[in-house]
């Protein structure tokens, strides 16, 4: 965008009365006193890394200026997430929508008709050829990037536990827990591994921060991701990923199979040989295992520059404004 056009960036939290009219206010209060300030999703950390590289860029931008908006029903509106944020919007106002947004289109297939959206924009490839089957023609793939300033190694920090276990395993968790984790924890256990478990949604981003500056390598347990930012993070302070992608089809319950049928899906859709090394199913997890190890003590897994190369805040944050210019 032209210095004098800066974007409309438009981002809000979901945050609806529960009880009474206007109860989200003090329930978000409570909230804060009681578990301290809010904890940044994978959509608010969307929204937070590409002001952030925008900032690095010197980029101007408004963030939910909704007058404006009224006043200019013209320009563009980049709506980073959530789809509530529309009913803000002029109908006739055009759109560049996303990431952060419905889980499947199937939530609202009609959007494009309804609504002026130029583009829609998706963090990796084969959630945009889930997209498109239901928008073709409408869907780009645009990942946020990652703030490589502060997720870095840092060298006077001692690297004492060897193995860091994401545990972001939400379906089938039973049958998961005692065919994967279990075997995977008594894998490590034989070796006399140093070993900390991270469960997703019960920690903060500081300790997941602290953590990366103290592991040696770290195991990925997600089936399936959009993008992974938290392993993205943990990449970039030069961590090496073993990483379960079993691949096949989407797994979310909401949608599929009943509703949604598609594969395959991908637990780390950015990746080459410098991030680590992948496995498939627990029978090969061990023998993996061996062979990822064994790069990890000789040094020869460098993720770090993986990250640098593709996903720093300022090349995502110019990619971002080529798309701004180009649906504007």
């Amino acid at each position: 965008m032209s210095p004098d056009r800066p974007l409309n960036l438009f981002y809000e939290e979901p945050d609806p009365d529960r009880w009474i009219p206007f109860d989200r206010h003090p329930r978000r209060l409570i909230r804060q006193l009681v578990r301290g300030p809010d904890q940044p999703g994978g959509a608010m950390r969307v929204f937070l890394n590409l002001r952030a590289g925008l900032d690095r860029l010197g980029a101007a931008y408004r963030v939910n200026d909704y007058r404006h908006i009224r006043r200019n029903p013209s320009e563009l509106a980049c709506v980073i997430g959530k789809p509530q944020v529309l009913a803000k919007i002029p109908t006739e106002t055009p759109i560049l929508f996303g990431t952060s947004i419905y889980s499947h289109p199937n939530d609202d297939p009609e959007l494009p008709r309804r609504r002026p959206i130029r583009q829609v924009l998706v963090p990796s490839d084969w959630v945009r050829d889930m997209f498109a089957e239901v928008w073709p023609g409408r869907v780009s793939v645009w990942p946020v990037g990652i703030d490589t300033e502060r997720w870095q190694p840092d060298p006077a920090m001692s690297r004492t536990i060897d193995v860091l276990i994401y545990d972001k395993i939400f379906w089938q968790r039973e049958h998961h827990q005692r065919t994967l984790l279990e075997p995977l924890l008594a894998e490590l256990r034989r070796r006399r591994l140093n070993v900390k478990v991270l469960r997703y949604g019960s920690y903060r981003e500081e300790e997941l921060f602290d953590l990366s500056r103290r592991v040696r390598s770290m195991v990925y347990l997600s089936r399936h991701e959009t993008q992974g930012i938290a392993a993205q993070q943990v990449m970039a302070s030069g961590v090496p990923l073993f990483v379960w992608d079993e691949g096949g089809q989407w797994q979310d319950p909401r949608y599929a199979p009943h509703h949604v049928q598609f594969g395959p899906v991908s637990s780390m859709p950015y990746w080459d040989k410098r991030c680590g090394a992948k496995f498939s199913h627990a029978s090969g997890l061990a023998a993996g295992f061996e062979a990822f190890w064994q790069g990890v003590e000789a040094g020869t897994f460098t993720p770090r520059e993986m990250i640098l190369q593709r996903l720093s805040l300022e090349e995502r944050a110019r990619a971002y404004l080529k798309l701004a210019d180009k649906y504007a």
